[in-house]
């Protein structure tokens, strides 16, 4: 149900560079109710992500969205920022993700950044108590 809001992000709203995943610059995308990280994993695949895996440069594959929640692939059950570059960070428990994006933004407004940041997440994510 967020592809269309995700899709608008991704290709009209946002500032990053896929070949560049650690551009300082670049505007952030939390996705906050991690259990929907097929949509993240498919943006990323969208929008060109180079994946580094030994040493190599390649892409984000339709394979690797193939196996997705598969032991070991590029693409766990719940982003993970240390496996599949453009993942800002590792998400899963529930309101951890807004809550950090709230953190990261302030922390570019206070460096003088100039990147926003954009979190999606789910209702029942309201109900937690780091929300409050």
């Amino acid at each position: 149900g967020c592809a269309p809001i995700a899709h608008a992000l991704w290709t009209s709203i946002m500032n990053y560079d896929p070949k560049n995943p650690k551009w300082i610059n670049r505007d952030r995308f939390i996705l906050s109710n991690g259990h929907a990280s097929a949509l993240l994993y498919s943006m990323l695949y969208l929008t060109g992500y180079d994946v580094k895996v030994a040493c190599a440069l390649n892409k984000l594959t339709l394979d690797d969205l193939k196996n997705f929640r598969q032991l070991g692939s590029r693409t766990p059950g719940h982003p993970e920022c240390d496996v599949t570059p453009g993942v800002e960070m590792t998400t899963g428990p529930l309101g951890q993700g807004i809550s950090s994006a709230v953190g990261m933004a302030l922390a570019g407004k206070l460096d003088k950044k100039d990147y926003r940041v954009y979190s999606l997440l789910g209702d029942g994510e309201i109900q937690e108590g780091q929300i409050w």
